[in-house]
This record gives structure tokens, C-alpha cells and sequence, in this order.
């Protein structure tokens, strides 16, 4: 792939992706509870990453793009899929087996901090700050504080089922920082490749192990769980995470599992007319809080007239396979 010229700023369009994507995601972890009440867990990864696969080949055929067919890209993607979909995906739904949804959500807003530290080792320009490790701290306290203390109970039980989970947050970052090889492709073409090289390595084991066929049919509340997910978190979703990766870089994208959960409570409101609670409000306004200070701007209010602190920006003739 060609080399890139990348500049890390955080824009009002990168803005509107970021949160775009996480009203998107923000229900992945309801629909995914939903789904295992009837289906087994590499059947619903199965599931959605097939359906989402479809739903995002139909686009590709539609656009008149094309597939590429080289055997070192089809790696490539088979190496973010993995990353990004096959391991952290079934972490995600066996570990949910094993607790909580609010529990999971809290584990999985970690994964800004692992983006962070693994980027600082991994990159050239995206090194770690004051102000990035303090927001993303910050940040994940906010979602504890938004869940509220109850989603904590289980924290000294269940520990496998937690350490899946932080397995996840971690495969996630180190897609983030692998996925910056693709910064030169049409986002829509790298989340096709993406999730139809995931869904081609769960199938087995959902056939293996799940074995579906066995199994009562699942109720229709269980289908539409596992479309809606293939649909919106996955055809809808993933083109707009390479699209903010390629501009804002992997620091600035997995800060999407921080406004996930503030999305969640939103999504609350707007359809089931659910009130905020103030534990919520506090939360949220502490996420943002971290995220003013990972933008920079936050150090811009406290220092009246200095510059707002921005990534670097890579040098143009620094190639993105060099990473």
C-alpha cells in the first residue's frame, strides 16, 4: 500500500465519525445479551460478522468497486480480523455469559489506555502525554461513575469471564495501531475485507462447537438481536472506524469505547424514555472532561491563549507499512 501522510488532528468531522460510531456501537453489548438468551456465542459472532459480511459485499458490488485480490492484502485483512473481530468478538460473548453487561462495559473503556501505551511503543506519532493518559483515566472513571457502583459487585467473582473481556479491550488496541496499514484504502473496501475474513474463521468453530443445527430454533427477540447488530454495528459501523483511523489516527478511534456507554443511556432516553439519573450526568460530564483533555483543549482553557496541543503529524515520506 502507498505511503501516507497522516495529521492527527481531531477536526468537527472527525468529531461527528467518532460519535456517529459510538450511538452505533452503543448497543452491542444489549443485542449481543439479547442474542446468547438463545444462541450459543460463536454462533452469534458467526452470525453477525456473516451478515454484516454480506450486507457490506452487496455495498462494494453496488458502489462498482472491486475486491482486491492480492494474497498478501487478503493477510492483511485476515490479520485485522482476527484483531479486530474473530478473538475480541468471542472474548466479548463468552465472557458476558459470566457477567454483567455494565461490568463489561466499564472492562472494554479500557481500551483507549492500552491504545495509548501500546501506541507510544508502537508509532512515531502518536506518542503518549500527560494530558492523553490523564483524559483516558479520566474517561474510564466517568463510565464506572455513568454505570453506577452495582455493575462493580461482581468484580471480586467471575474473574475469568473479566479477564476475557480485558482480553478483548486489548486485542482492540492492538488493532487500532495494526489497522493503520490500511490508511490508503477506501474504508467501506477494508471493512469487507475485515469481516468476511472474520466470519470465514468463527464459522468452524460455531459448527464445531456450537453445533447450531442440535439446538431448539431461536426465538424471533434473538434474530432480530443478531440482524440489528450485523446491520448497524457492523455494515454501518466499521466503515466509519477506518474512516477515523485513517484521519485521526488509533489513540483518537478507541476513544469511541469511552462514549460508548454515554450512547447507551442516550439511546435509553430517546426510545425507551428513560431518565438520567445523576451518577450519569456526573459521569458523562467527567468523559468529556477526559476527552477535552486528550484533544488538548482542556490545557488550552486552563492556559488562556496557548497553543491546543495537536498529534504530530507523519513525516510524508514515512511509509505506513513501517510501523
Amino acid at each position: 500500500m502507498a505511503p501516507a501522510s497522516t495529521n492527527h488532528r481531531m477536526g468537527r468531522a472527525a468529531w461527528a465519525y467518532l460519535f456517529a460510531l459510538a450511538f452505533l456501537w452503543s448497543g452491542v453489548f444489549l443485542l449481543t445479551k439479547i442474542a446468547l438468551a438463545d444462541m450459543r456465542p460463536f454462533t452469534v459472532v458467526a452470525l453477525r460478522l456473516g451478515l454484516g459480511a454480506i450486507v457490506l459485499h452487496v455495498v462494494v458490488l453496488a458502489s462498482g468497486a472491486r475486491m482486491p485480490s492480492a494474497p498478501r492484502t487478503w493477510a492483511a485483512f485476515a490479520g485485522m480480523g482476527a484483531l479486530n473481530n474473530f478473538a475480541p468478538f468471542c472474548l466479548i460473548a463468552w465472557g458476558q455469559t459470566h457477567i454483567d453487561s455494565g461490568l463489561a462495559a466499564i472492562l472494554i473503556a479500557t481500551t483507549p489506555l492500552f491504545t495509548v501505551l501500546l501506541a507510544h511503543v508502537c508509532t512515531h506519532d502518536e506518542r503518549m502525554t500527560p494530558n492523553r493518559l490523564g483524559g483516558v483515566l479520566l474517561g474510564i472513571v466517568g463510565v464506572a461513575v455513568m454505570i453506577g457502583p452495582d455493575a462493580l459487585t461482581g468484580l471480586t467473582t467471575n474473574v475469568p469471564g473479566q479477564i476475557a473481556i480485558l482480553g478483548a479491550a486489548f486485542c482492540y488496541a492492538c488493532a487500532g495501531i495494526f489497522g493503520r496499514r490500511f490508511r490508503a484504502m477506501p474504508p467501506t473496501i477494508t471493512a469487507t475485507g475485515q469481516v468476511t475474513a472474520a466470519a470465514l474463521m468463527v464459522l468452524p468453530f460455531a459448527l464445531v462447537f456450537d453445533r447450531p443445527w442440535a439446538l431448539p430454533m431461536p426465538g424471533m427477540t434473538a434474530w432480530a438481536a443478531v440482524i440489528s447488530a450485523a446491520v448497524f454495528c457492523t455494515a454501518l459501523g466499521y466503515p466509519l472506524y477506518f474512516r477515523i483511523l485513517a484521519t485521526a489516527g488509533a489513540t483518537n478511534l478507541l476513544l469511541v469505547t469511552l462514549l460508548m456507554p454515554a450512547g447507551a443511556v442516550l439511546l435509553g432516553m430517546g426510545v425507551l424514555g428513560e431518565h438520567l439519573r445523576a451518577g450519569e450526568i456526573v459521569g458523562m460530564a467527567m468523559i468529556g472532561l477526559g476527552l477535552l483533555a486528550i484533544d488538548g483543549r482542556l490545557l488550552a482553557l486552563v492556559r488562556p491563549g496557548g497553543p491546543i496541543p495537536t498529534f504530530a503529524t507523519r513525516p510524508s515520506g514515512e511509509s505506513a507499512h513501517n510501523q
